[in-house]
C-alpha cells in the first residue's frame, strides 16, 4: 500500500493505521522510543522465527553475514564504511564502552555541557570519579541566536588537561540541531578526541559520519528511522577502533584467531535477538517509500506549527530562531514555571494525550515529536489540554 496521497502529499491517517496505536491515544512522543510499523515489526517477526527454526546454524554459521548485509545497507545510509560500524544493544552500551575506552589519569578532564542527557552526564562522572579526572558540564545558555555561541561556549571549556569532548548531534531535552561540523573541526584541530551522542539524527538529518571525523557516533534507528527498539549502532573511527573496551567482556575478540574485526567484541557480546538489527532494512524500504527528504519537511512543519500554537499560548519565547538548522521533526517549547511529571500524568490520565514534559535548568519544557503519522489535529488536541490545564 502507498505510504502517500494521490496529491504526493503525506497522509498521516493513512499512515498511523501502519502503526499499533489504539484510536484514542495522541502520540506526540516518538522521539522516546519510536515505535515501529507494522511492516518492520513483521520483518522482525520473519527474522525472529529465521533464528528460532535453527539457533545453531543461525549464530554459528549464518549471522556474521546477515549482519555484514545490514551492515553494507546501513554504512551507505549514514555516510560511513561498513567496516567502521559495529551494531550494539542501545546507546548507554555504547557510550560505556567509550568511558571504558579513555584511560583518564588524575588531572584529566572530560567535558560536557548542560544540554547533554541525563545518563551521559552520570556516565562520564563516574568514570572521571574513578580516575581521579573531572568533569566539566560547560553551559550553553538559551535562548540561541546563532551556532557560534554554540560553538564558542564548548570551544572555551576545552584546557590543556582535556581529553574527551562529548555534545549531541540533537539534544534530547531541548531538541536542538548542535552545529556538529563545525565543532568536530574546532576540537580536533586542538587534538581532543570527540564523540557525539546522535540517537535523535538518523533519518531526522543527513548523515556523513566518515567526513566529521569523530572519534566516536552513537545513533539509534529506533527513532526516526522507525525500526524496532533495540536497533542501535557505533560508529568508531579507525584511529580508535584497537583501544575500545567493550561494556561486557565475552568471546569477542580473542587473540589466537585470525580474521577477527574489532567490532567483534561488541557485537558478539553473549546470546542476544539480533531479529531488530537485522529488520533496519525493512524500516529504511519503509521510509524510502515514503520519501526522506517528504519525511523531513512534513515533520518539520508539524514541529514548526506545534512552536506557533503553543508559543502563542504561553507567550513564552522559544529557545531557538524558527529554522530547520536549529530544529527538525521535534521541538522543546517553554511552558510556565511549574513540575513536569504532574503535567505528563494529566495529559496521559485526562487528555490520553503521549507527549514529554520535563525539567531542565530551571525550566519546564514541552518536546513534541512528530512523525509521519502525527496530524495537525493532533497538535491541535494537545494546545487545547494545554489551554484547560495551565490556565
Amino acid at each position: 500500500m502507498s505510504n502517500a496521497s494521490p496529491s504526493g502529499s503525506i497522509d498521516p491517517a493513512q499512515l498511523r493505521r501502519q502503526w499499533l496505536f489504539p484510536p484514542e491515544i495522541t502520540f506526540l512522543n516518538h522521539g522516546s522510543f519510536g515505535p515501529a510499523p507494522r511492516p518492520v515489526l513483521d520483518a522482525r517477526q520473519r527474522w525472529l522465527e529465521v533464528v528460532q527454526s535453527n539457533p545453531m546454524d543461525f549464530f554459528v554459521r549464518k549471522y556474521g553475514g546477515h549482519l555484514d548485509v545490514v551492515r553494507e545497507r546501513l554504512g551507505a545510509y549514514v555516510g560511513a564504511a561498513a567496516r567502521d560500524l559495529a551494531f550494539i544493544a542501545n546507546a548507554t552500551v555504547g557510550m560505556n564502552a567509550v568511558a571504558a575506552s579513555v584511560r583518564l589519569q588524575p588531572g584529566d578532564e572530560v567535558l560536557l555541557n548542560d544540554h547533554e542527557y541525563g545518563a551521559v552526564i552520570r556516565i562520564w562522572q563516574r568514570a572521571c570519579d574513578q580516575a581521579g579526572a573531572k568533569l566539566i558540564v560547560q553551559p550553553i545558555p538559551v535562548p540561541l541566536t546563532s551556532p557560534e555561541q554554540i560553538v564558542a561556549a564548548i570551544v572555551g571549556g576545552i584546557t590543556p588537561r582535556t581529553r574527551m569532548v562529548v555534545f549531541s548531534h540533537i539534544t534530547s531535552a531541548t531538541a536542538i540541531i548542535f552545529p556538529v561540523e563545525a565543532l568536530c573541526r574546532e576540537v580536533r584541530r586542538r587534538g581532543v578526541a570527540v564523540c557525539i551522542d546522535g540517537p535523535h539524527a538518523v533519518a531526522m538529518r543527513p548523515l556523513n559520519l566518515a567526513a566529521l571525523d569523530c572519534d566516536y557516533y552513537l545513533a539509534s534507528c529506533h527513532k526516526w528511522l522507525a525500526a524496532p527498539i533495540g536497533c542501535v549502532f557505533m560508529y568508531v573511527h579507525p584511529r580508535a577502533q584497537e583501544t575500545l573496551q567493550p561494556a561486557t567482556l565475552s568471546w569477542g575478540r580473542l587473540p589466537q584467531e585470525s580474521g577477527i574485526r574489532w567490532n567483534y567484541e561488541l557485537e558478539w557480546a553473549g546470546t542476544h535477538d539480533p531479529s531488530a538489527t537485522l529488520a533496519i532494512p525493512t524500516a529504511m524500504d519503509f521510509l524510502d517509500e515514503i520519501g526522506l527528504e517528504a519525511f523531513r519537511q512534513y515533520t518539520h512543519r508539524l514541529a514548526q506549527y506545534a512552536r506557533d500554537k503553543i508559543s502563542n499560548l504561553t507567550g513564552l519565547e522559544p529557545l531557538t530562531p524558527d529554522t530547520p538548522d536549529w530544529y527538525g521533526s521535534m521541538i522543546a517549547l517553554p511552558l510556565p514555571a511549574g513540575e513536569a511529571m504532574p503535567l505528563q500524568t494529566t495529559l496521559w490520565q485526562r487528555y490520553q494525550i503521549e507527549s514529554l514534559i520535563l525539567n531542565w535548568n530551571n525550566q519546564r519544557l514541552l518536546r513534541v515529536s512528530c512523525h509521519v503519522y502525527t496530524s495537525e489535529e493532533d497538535l491541535e488536541r494537545l494546545t487545547t489540554a494545554l489551554r484547560e490545564v495551565l490556565y
